[in-house]
């Protein structure tokens, strides 16, 4: 069996404490903003995350669409978050989904242990959880499953669970769907922007190159839900993300300067812009800043799915269309890599001040 590096939150959920780790609680100017996900997520007044119906985008009626894609720009535009319905992706291949994801984690943790990542030798995929590896040494409430899931042929299907037996067939179907799906929003997002529809599809590596990382957070019942974050506040670095998750409320979009709740609408699908799309139209589309809360009563678990441009092959940079004197570039060229390493960078400068302080 492979020893965990970590201790998994779950075994640390389940083990019966009452006051959480220290690495877990979060610095004191951060814990003013931590409240009742279920009472957050019942208040209706103040800015609600846009629901877009993607039924006008498969319309045969072109005025159908070009008012489905103005929806679409608006919410790209001032949220960078949106909830699409009427997706095209059939509700009973989203609940095998789910189904499978849920009965990998109500393994046994030593059958889960199975499937280890070990990103001290930078293999990421796999089940794991957050190693301390920030300046701040803060840690996160959830336990994760990461593994790629298109292309195909990129897939290695060895790190994949092999209990439930529908893990396989499900994940790869949703897959290969979602990667239409990601097709149809990236060319109406191209539209928005007065380019050509296949732009900006192009400019993310095109259908061999553009990867499909799926990670399923599991964020398990904590006993001081108002002292812990499931994932703290960040921005995505992906093209496009795509969320599932399993109607148990946690996601909070930084918007106007509050923390706002995003509801739980049946059905649909959470889409994030994230840093890539934003660097490419020069900020006109924007990757909102986002993190997960924990609870109490109900264990939260999310299908998070990140479309990525390849990491060295690609530079990210404005496009030239969108830049001119009035708005010049807001971002150098970077690789997908170098955005990362920027940021990761970034952060530790941030957390290391902060400690100063």
């Amino acid at each position: 069996m492979v020893t965990s590096v970590a201790p998994r939150v779950e075994s640390l959920a389940s083990s019966g404490i009452q006051a959480i780790p220290k690495e877990y609680v979060r610095p004191q100017e951060e814990l003013t903003s931590i409240n009742n996900i279920f009472e957050e997520e019942k208040k209706e007044e103040g800015p609600q995350v846009p629901t877009i119906d993607l039924k006008g985008i498969y319309s045969e009626d072109k005025i159908v669409r070009a008012k489905c894609r103005e929806e679409l720009k608006k919410a790209a535009t001032e949220w960078g978050v949106m909830h699409l319905v009427n997706h095209g992706i059939s509700e009973d291949l989203i609940e095998r989904v789910k189904v499978a994801g849920k009965a990998f984690f109500d393994l046994p943790i030593e059958e889960k242990e199975k499937y280890a990542n070990d990103q001290a030798s930078g293999k990421i995929a796999g089940y794991g959880s957050k190693l301390a590896n920030n300046a701040s040494g803060q840690l996160e409430w959830e336990d994760y499953f990461f593994h790629l899931v298109f292309p195909e042929d990129k897939r290695d299907l060895s790190m994949w669970p092999k209990n439930p037996t529908d893990y396989t067939e499900a994940t790869s179907d949703y897959a290969r769907q979602l990667r239409g799906l990601a097709t149809k929003l990236l060319s109406a997002l191209s539209l928005g922007l007065g380019l050509e529809e296949g732009r900006l599809e192009k400019e993310v590596g095109g259908m061999e190159e553009l990867l499909l990382q799926m990670k399923i957070n599991y964020y398990p019942k904590c006993p001081q839900p108002e002292l812990a974050l499931g994932v703290e506040a960040h921005t995505d670095v992906s093209a496009l993300t795509f969320i599932l998750h399993n109607m148990v409320p946690g996601l909070q979009l930084f918007y106007q300067g509050k923390w706002v709740t995003a509801k739980c609408v049946p059905n649909s699908i959470i889409m994030h812009i994230g840093d890539t799309v934003e660097i490419l139209s020069n900020g006109k589309y924007k990757s909102i800043l986002h993190r997960g809360l924990v609870n109490k009563e109900k264990v939260r678990i999310s299908w998070a799915v990140f479309c990525e441009p390849p990491k060295e092959k690609i530079i990210l940079k404005p496009l030239p269309e969108l830049v001119t004197e009035e708005e010049p570039p807001l971002f150098p060229p970077r690789t997908f890599a170098q955005h990362i390493q920027h940021k990761l960078f970034k952060k530790t400068q941030d957390d290391l001040l902060f400690k100063s302080k």
